[in-house]
């Protein structure tokens, strides 16, 4: 007679220390091509063409450790809200809500709190070489190296796993959803209230998003379209 074996699920010592590994690999991934474009200067630095190399480096670095990680811990990424259920639904919420956070910004914001002269609006506006295509590699480098590599790391990894570690799957969502919230907040390194309240609002908004939809393609779009929009506003309103 046959008998299956039963595999055991991780348990969450090890579910602990596989999302720390991970989590740091992540980050180092994120920074390692910011370092090497700012430090060599290869090719103008971060402008033009070197933005989608970014992009796409952190996009294929992040999707091969989530898969490694999640395939460590028996998981997919269907588990962290990677599914195309409710698609429709999902995408113009996200748009409602992405674009939304645009207006509120380029309308009553950022011209109230400094336009041109605001540090990341200066920061922005050195990234940009004046060609197309350089226009649309720094799109690239919203939408790909932050809208999808950030959302499915920072959202649906970091929460998803991090809830495991805890009994109470309640208080662990809640738990793993701050901690979310403040570690990508400090990742972006705010150094003053308006800096910390231009990222908080649209990462609390992106993580109620996952949390509501129990999927990341609101939170995907969300964060996708507001990058977008940044992108061509700040060049079309201040270069």
């Amino acid at each position: 007679m046959m008998t299956e074996t039963v595999q055991k699920k991780p348990g969450r010592v090890k579910i602990l220390a596989v999302f720390i590994l991970t989590i740091i690999m992540g980050y180092g991934l994120f920074i390692l091509p910011d370092i090497f474009f700012g430090v060599t200067k290869i090719n103008g630095g971060k402008i033009g063409i070197n933005l989608l190399l970014i992009a796409l480096f952190q996009f294929v670095s992040i999707l091969i450790l989530l898969f490694t990680s999640l395939k460590v811990l028996r998981k997919d990424f269907k588990y962290i809200g990677l599914e195309c259920s409710n698609f429709k639904s999902d995408i113009y919420l996200g748009l409602l809500f992405g674009a939304l956070w645009a207006i509120l910004q380029f309308v009553l914001i950022i011209p109230n709190t400094g336009g041109a002269n605001r540090a990341d609006i200066a920061g922005m506006l050195d990234m940009y070489d004046g060609s197309l295509v350089g226009t649309i590699s720094f799109i690239a480098l919203g939408v790909i190296g932050g809208g999808i590599s950030e959302e499915l790391f920072n959202r649906g990894y970091f929460i998803k796993i991090l809830k495991d570690v805890f009994k109470n799957p309640k208080t662990g969502i809640w738990i793993s959803s701050i901690l979310s919230i403040i570690i990508f907040s400090l990742g972006h390194m705010p150094n003053d209230s308006l800096a910390w309240f231009d990222i908080l609002v649209p990462t609390i908004m992106y993580t109620l998003l996952f949390l509501k939809t129990k999927r990341l393609t609101a939170s995907i779009v969300a964060h996708g379209i507001y990058n977008m929009s940044t992108i061509l506003l700040v060049y079309y309103i201040y270069n």
